[in-house]
């Protein structure tokens, strides 16, 4: 029987042309196929991008070549600026720049990991046709306090405009999804390129010579060795993962068998074993969205993991004392950053990231802590 009378051959071949049509129609570049990560972003048209550094002035009639990438989109609804004008915009104060868009927070210890190499991005490359923009994006509440952020700007030496997208309406408008995520933007407005998370650093330094090399082809400046090259963490051998206190917030349940009672004040106990990756709780603690806050005077908590250290992003309203103990011993050569090296104790006041346990190794710890302090608010542990 030939295949011109056989209903099903004649079916199939549709089909497959169909298909052939649609796939050839629809198939984009790489480039253009994520330009759905930002559906609010044109290609050219209304969105106006930087003017180049031909013309020190902005124009908004000049002409912009049209390119197979996104339109950065503009700064939306900040609620504060670093280091910055009021009102910093892309495509009025940083035209013709190329522009680094750091979404970031200063609690999250990956963004914290990044912090030294956009400083020396910074001090590298400023001068030269450079500007980093950290999009603060606040993961807590108390993360979005003006003086919160400035103080942890100062304290981390940031030199470069800051400013506060508390209502994540930026973080929209780039669709965004993670912290820290890096979008580098050239001088002409597009994104050309963006990293998510810690790493990548020499190719995003390289990413950045490039697009100011061409920005100015005839800019003549030789790349200087960075001074800074702290070690990354070795990820593989962290077995626990980021735990969270608050209930809302919360991945896993609480050791204890009571767990999370959202709202409600619980007597905890600790047992007598711990079973790895849990969090437990000792005294009255008061169970909110995003953390859980010492009632009681006293109070304990316990965690068994598997990393080289150990942080916690915690604060009180009067100072609270912790008294840390690491598999029933002082912490000793151990003791993180934010430990007194010779009593083993952690003074926490400001709501921020405490590093309480620095070792060399990833062996499998428990880390006992007592709290001396009503009000304490523990909100997450972070390792390293």
């Amino acid at each position: 029987m030939k295949w011109q009378n056989n209903p099903l051959l004649i079916g199939a071949s549709i089909v497959l042309i169909a298909s052939a049509i649609w796939f050839i129609q629809t198939a984009k570049s790489p480039i253009e196929s994520a330009s759905h990560l930002l559906p609010n972003v044109q290609t050219a048209g209304s969105i106006q991008p930087f003017a180049n550094n031909e013309n020190d002035d902005y124009d908004p009639q000049r002409e912009i070549p049209v390119k197979p990438f996104p339109l950065a989109p503009e700064f939306q609804q900040i609620h504060g600026y670093i280091n910055a004008p009021e009102g910093l915009s892309l495509k009025k104060d940083l035209q013709g720049k190329v522009v680094l868009v750091d979404f970031w927070t200063y609690s999250c210890i990956n963004c914290i990991r990044t912090l030294p190499h956009l400083k020396e991005w910074h001090r590298k490359y400023a001068d030269k046709g450079l500007v980093i923009v950290g999009v603060h994006s606040p993961e807590f509440a108390f993360e979005k306090e003006f003086k919160n952020v400035l103080a942890a700007v100062e304290n981390n030496g940031i030199e470069y405009p800051v400013i506060l997208d508390n209502d994540f309406v930026t973080w929209r408008f780039y669709e965004n999804r993670f912290w820290p995520h890096k979008y580098l933007v050239d001088a002409d407005g597009y994104i050309r390129y963006d990293h998510i998370g810690e790493g990548g650093y020499d190719e995003t330094e390289q990413q950045i010579i490039e697009l100011l090399m061409e920005r100015d082809r005839n800019l003549q400046w030789s790349q200087q060795t960075s001074s800074v090259t702290p070690a990354p963490p070795d990820f593989s051998l962290i077995e626990t993962p980021e735990i969270y206190l608050g209930y809302g917030f919360a991945r896993q349940p609480l050791g204890n068998p009571e767990n999370f009672q959202p709202g409600e004040i619980v007597s905890y106990q600790l047992p007598e074993s711990f079973e790895s990756n849990l969090a437990y709780l000792e005294g009255d603690w008061e169970n909110e969205n995003d953390f859980v806050r010492l009632i009681s005077n006293t109070g304990k908590v316990a965690l068994k993991y598997k990393a080289s250290k150990l942080n916690i992003v915690a604060g009180s309203p009067s100072e609270s004392t912790l008294f840390i103990e690491l598999d029933d011993r002082p912490l000793g050569e151990n003791a993180g950053d934010d430990v007194s090296k010779t009593d083993g104790r952690a003074m926490v006041k400001e709501q921020k990231l405490y590093n309480l346990v620095s070792s060399a190794d990833y062996q499998s710890r428990t880390i006992v802590f007592e709290v001396n302090g009503k009000g304490f608010e523990l909100y997450t542990f972070t390792f390293g």
